[in-house]
């Protein structure tokens, strides 16, 4: 059956008082034992999760020891864990990590854009600065699988750049400890699910968003996943509360929530409208799928109306946090012109 046949409206953007544009989805919220607290829509149908696993796939950076080898810090770690901006210091910071392993962009393989924050397009052109592999907004990411493949092949006598090369094949042994951690936290036997080359290379899986949820609930708590991988979580969720920035970058969603909520919420958004989140005090994962692949404008007001249902939060905290879940929308003039916000069934559901 079509999900978009069943799966209910999420969020509405009004216009001259009706529904312009009506976003349908599928919302989990699963505790780490895998119960289910929250389920909207078909959470077991699979999806792509894309972008938004990378903290699961930055734990063997970690749990390999090449975060400590190589001295990562808070930004690095949280770079690892990040979609940028494309930003100079974003940039900077993955060539940082890629230096200290002993390699340089050369050895990324997640390909080449422009920045997708417009200031840092019209920088890096002012500037006559070529773009690069750095500019990548998985570039982070991909410097900590270079790290982690650096101390492979150290602990074989190998040469690094010779043996981190095809690390973004799924036979790699470095991508088969990536598709490890994601296995073991979601749960999924991922040589059984569908598998997709995701846009910076690598595989991406398909994976049910109950199962997503109970992944991010495990990386809250630390239940279900081995001490190793438990401690790296934890390790992965503070670099990221105290360098929020580089996990996304100006503006973006995720750093202005991380930036005001600290360690209450780690949530990454991935692309076509997927969105997870991890909530160590409720002790629970979340894990969203837009229908229409619609982030900005969808998923982000969900994960918005999820954040304010279900952390604690002081008066200005919620006036925040409400302004994400119910936008006013205005024209180039500044005339207010319509809302984006969280339909009434996604209320309704939340208050339960």
């Amino acid at each position: 059956m079509n999900s978009a046949a069943v799966n209910p409206v999420l969020v509405e953007a009004t216009r001259g008082g009706i529904a312009e544009s009506l976003h349908r989805g599928a919302l989990a919220i699963v505790d780490a034992d895998g119960g289910t607290v929250l389920s909207i829509g078909d959470v077991q149908r699979p999806v792509f999760a894309r972008s938004a696993v990378k903290v699961l796939q930055a734990l063997p950076l970690v749990t390999s020891g090449a975060a400590d080898t190589f001295g990562l810090g808070d930004e690095e770690l949280a770079l690892a864990c990040a979609s940028h901006n494309g930003e100079a210091r974003h940039a900077a910071t993955a060539a940082a990590m890629l230096a200290k392993a002993g390699l340089d962009a050369d050895a990324l393989e997640c390909g080449t854009h422009w920045p997708r924050y417009e200031p840092a397009q019209r920088e890096l052109a002012a500037r006559g600065v070529p773009l690069s592999p750095l500019h990548n907004n998985c570039s982070g990411k991909h410097a900590g699988f270079v790290c982690v493949g650096c101390l492979m092949a150290r602990a074989q006598g190998r040469d690094a750049r010779e043996f981190v090369r095809g690390y973004v094949w799924p036979e790699h042994p470095v991508m088969r400890e990536i598709t490890a951690s994601i296995a073991d936290a979601t749960g999924t036997d991922l040589s059984q699910a569908p598998m997709g080359i995701d846009g910076c290379s690598i595989p991406t899986y398909g994976i049910a968003l109950a199962a997503l949820a109970r992944a991010f609930a495990r990386v809250a708590t630390g239940v279900g996943l081995s001490r190793e991988r438990a401690q790296a979580a934890a390790r992965l969720r503070a670099a990221v509360a105290k360098a929020p920035w580089f996990v996304a970058g100006t503006g973006r969603f995720d750093t202005r929530v991380m930036q005001r909520l600290g360690e209450r919420v780690f949530c990454k958004v991935g692309a076509e409208g997927v969105f997870c989140a991890a909530l160590p005090e409720a002790g629970v994962g979340v894990a969203i799928k837009i229908d229409d692949g619609n982030t900005a404008r969808a998923a982000e007001v969900v994960m918005a109306a999820v954040i304010e249902a279900r952390v604690r939060l002081d008066d200005a905290e919620r006036g925040f946090v409400h302004g994400l879940s119910e936008l006013t929308l205005k024209n180039w003039n500044g005339i207010e012109v319509g809302a984006l916000r969280a339909s009434a069934t996604l209320r309704r559901a939340l208050q339960t």
